[in-house]
């Protein structure tokens, strides 16, 4: 049976985990405190000895933590202070520094794309003359010819 592993959604902890992301801020209120997404295991690392920390919940949990959900609200306003927090950093580095953490950034983009380029410089090409080039053309000619679609030959 064929199963897709990387079709699998992941929670914000798990993207935390896996280095995705630098932060997990909880943006849902409830009685004014911030609390955790309530439909997440932050809880507890283990469980029946696997990591469950970022799990989602299931089961009579979930239908508790979907009701609580409910009576909360959304604010963003920690997510906006962490995210002004790591602008405000990286703009008061020192102008190489900030070149030396922005390149640090896009290494792995800039070492996968090396490795990929040419064959999707081809792609791109072919896709350009094939499949893209009459649709722009339609899309310049619509005032000749009153249509902005191409039919495909199926």
């Amino acid at each position: 049976m064929w199963n897709c592993i990387s079709c699998e959604l992941w929670t914000a902890c798990q993207m935390q985990q896996r280095g995705l992301i630098s932060k997990a801020v909880p943006i849902v209120r409830y009685d004014g405190r911030f609390i955790r997404n309530p439909l997440v295991i932050t809880g507890r690392w283990l469980g029946d000895g696997a990591v469950v920390y970022g799990e989602m919940v299931s089961g009579e949990a979930k239908t508790r933590a979907a009701s609580l959900l409910k009576q909360c609200t959304v604010d963003f306003g920690r997510l906006d202070a962490e995210v002004d927090k790591v602008v405000w950093t990286l703009t008061n580095l020192f102008p190489h520094c900030l070149m030396m953490s922005i390149d640090g950034i896009r290494a792995k983009k800039k070492f996968f794309w090396d490795q990929f380029k040419l064959p999707n410089r081809h792609w791109l090409a072919a896709n350009m003359m094939s499949e893209a080039y009459p649709g722009f053309k339609a899309f310049n000619t619509k005032k000749l010819t009153g249509r902005d679609r191409i039919d495909f030959p199926a």
